[in-house]
């Protein structure tokens, strides 16, 4: 919105900057820093009012104390929502294609994830994976009709890239086009809700690919830079780059308060917005595959999930009883049980163990991000 300002710089000079995407981009990240620290003590307490606390169990890590986190607001999401969604529309141009598809998806997976968190606490068990897999579908199927319908975006739609190559490997047709997006759209958000177990684990990862992407964008959105480095050119995609710094500002406020001992848990309502709202990105500027490298820590917890998840099946099929190739899955669980039983053998206070853990996540995830970025001149 205040891009337009720019439009009056025939009175005042300095009234120019509004037109960079740079400086719009720090605007945004500032703002919604500042959104989330100004409303997040607000959220905290309505929270706590209307009970909107994690269960007192958790059976996915049976086995580990989490009495410490009873009754820690959950639904902290809202507050990622609120921050990014309202500095990128106070910053970018709020009619760019890429702006609305990238915000509706990021609000439309938190309105699920709210869902499904509200009926977890209020009714025990939370929206059924076919609810949640149709609603995502039938997203799936407008992001494909407006990539079609947009100039901008209709001419790369079909393509399949690859990192690494310059030019679509391969042409999808309609069917294997939608078919893409979904599991793009799918796979991104349910890594980033597995990822979400430990305090500041999925929000500091989240923050790295949001740097990762905000250089992606801005890159793909820029016809020099773009033709230098031999990546898909997409026009108006540079406006992204604001959103990425709103959402950063948003994570880094968010993590603020989620920081161990959390103080809110984003729940499913931010995992599968941060989750959309990052493979909406990567689809717009046809870096999905991509998103392999630079969410690596996303992609190891969905993988460690899917071979317990695997092996424990065949093993029971095959033995009669199955078997675990980790302690417990995802994987940051699993690791969890590793460090508190050294932890007791050295007489080491266990209550830093998750911190241990969180930051060496921290560290890879910053890693894979600038191997994906750094992929940018392998063509």
């Amino acid at each position: 919105m205040l891009y337009y300002l720019s439009l009056l710089e025939g009175y005042m000079s300095e009234l120019r900057l509004f037109q960079y995407i740079t400086f719009r981009t720090l605007g945004a990240s500032a703002t919604a820093f500042v959104l989330s620290l100004a409303l997040a003590p607000w959220l905290i307490r309505r929270l706590r009012i209307v009970n909107f606390g994690e269960l007192s169990e958790d059976r996915r890590v049976d086995g580990l104390d989490k009495r410490g986190k009873v009754g820690t607001p959950t639904m902290g999401g809202l507050l990622i929502i609120a921050s990014a969604t309202g500095a990128s529309l106070l910053w970018a141009i709020p009619t760019n294609p890429h702006i609305l598809l990238t915000l509706g998806t990021f609000c439309l997976m938190g309105a699920i994830g709210f869902s499904d968190d509200y009926f977890k606490i209020k009714r025990r068990n939370g929206l059924s994976a076919k609810a949640k897999f149709t609603a995502q579908l039938a997203w799936a199927g407008v992001i494909f009709a407006v990539l079609c319908a947009v100039p901008d975006t209709r001419e790369r739609v079909h393509d399949f890239m690859v990192p690494f190559f310059k030019y679509p490997v391969l042409q999808l047709g309609a069917a294997g086009t939608l078919l893409f997006i979904v599991l793009v759209l799918v796979g991104a958000s349910n890594a980033v809700n597995l990822t979400d177990g430990l305090d500041g684990l999925a929000i500091g990862c989240s923050n790295s690919v949001a740097v990762a992407y905000l250089f992606l964008t801005y890159v793909a959105g820029h016809f020099n830079f773009a033709e230098y480095l031999q990546v898909p050119y997409v026009r108006g995609s540079g406006e992204l780059t604001v959103f990425c710094g709103a959402l950063l500002g948003a994570g880094l406020g968010f993590l603020w308060f989620n920081c161990h001992p959390a103080k809110i848990f984003m729940g499913d309502t931010g995992s599968l917005a941060i989750g959309g709202a990052i493979a909406m990105l990567a689809i717009l500027i046809k870096q999905e595959l991509l998103l392999v490298i630079v969410g690596g820590v996303f992609v190891i917890e969905a993988a460690s999930v899917m071979i317990q998840s695997g092996w424990f099946k065949y093993t029971r099929k095959r033995y009669g009883k199955g078997r675990r190739v980790f302690k417990c899955a995802p994987l940051h669980h699993h690791f969890e049980f590793v460090e508190k039983e050294r932890a007791m053998d050295e007489n080491r206070p266990p209550e830093l163990v998750e911190t241990v853990i969180v930051t060496r996540f921290w560290i890879l995830s910053i890693i894979f991000a600038l191997i994906g970025v750094a992929t940018l001149k392998i063509r």
